[in-house]
């Protein structure tokens, strides 16, 4: 577990070594999504009954803010080791493709989690937010983070380039985390957007973290738990044996 244990470690030391940029940033601009939404919004909007439309908000950005993170993560490491020629000490040392995997996974999972904890405290010193079933919300913050951390490696396989990278994020990441129901209900949305929703994993995340906070779910956490599991179990897979297949890592 050594070499596990060491990469993990470079892992999170990577981004801690500028965590103005990849912590207290993404926190700011979540805070600054929910001060504007909660001004335009709180008084005019009502999701579910004894639920404010702040306390409905609330568990969206602080999921959303953990998904592009871990997203974030792994992607970029990935792209900068390539370009700067790094990434080849990684795949010489005795390290099996599983522990390389797991080693980025946990990593991304870890600065996610220090994100979304960030805004939740902050969040806390100014509004109530009820929190029914810890289990569940700390269930979803792990499997969905650990699902984009997977996603973000996957691109980062993928990418040659910061720009290609960046048109990930922009065109995919992005509009599938916003379309996932993190400033609205699904079903405020017209018919065939709602269908769009059920298709998008994000969603599932979105939904069961806040069924943790709140109680309550536009879909049953089960299901949404056994979503986002097949999910991640397909995207690691594929993962797992590009890294296997050193696609555009050894050449």
């Amino acid at each position: 577990m050594t070499g596990f244990v060491t990469l993990f470690q470079k892992e999170v030391l990577r981004f801690l070594k500028v965590s103005l940029q990849t912590i207290l940033a993404p926190i700011v601009a979540t805070l600054l999504y929910l001060l504007i939404f909660f001004h335009v919004l709180s008084a005019h909007v009502e999701v579910y009954p004894e639920v404010t439309y702040t306390q409905f908000l609330i568990p969206g950005l602080i999921m959303m803010a953990i998904v592009q993170n871990a997203f974030a993560n792994s992607s970029s490491s990935l792209i900068q080791s390539k370009m700067s020629g790094n990434i080849v000490f990684v795949l010489l040392s005795p390290l099996s493709y599983q522990e390389i995997f797991f080693a980025y996974i946990l990593a991304s999972v870890v600065r996610g989690l220090i994100v979304g904890i960030g805004v939740y405290l902050i969040t806390l010193l100014f509004f109530e937010i009820p929190l029914h079933f810890p289990l569940w919300t700390i269930l979803f913050a792990i499997l969905g983070s650990s699902m984009l951390g997977a996603l973000g490696l996957l691109a980062g396989i993928s990418a040659e380039k910061v720009d290609q990278m960046a048109a990930f994020q922009n065109f995919i990441i992005l509009p599938l985390t916003l379309l996932s129901g993190v400033f609205y209900t699904v079903q405020s949305l017209p018919p065939f957007w709602q269908h769009f929703s059920k298709f998008n994993p994000f969603f599932y995340v979105i939904d069961g973290f806040r069924y943790g906070f709140l109680g309550v779910s536009e879909v049953s956490p089960y299901k949404s738990l056994i979503i986002i599991s097949i999910c991640f179990l397909v995207i690691s897979l594929i993962t797992i044996q590009i890294l296997r297949t050193g696609y555009k890592l050894r050449n």
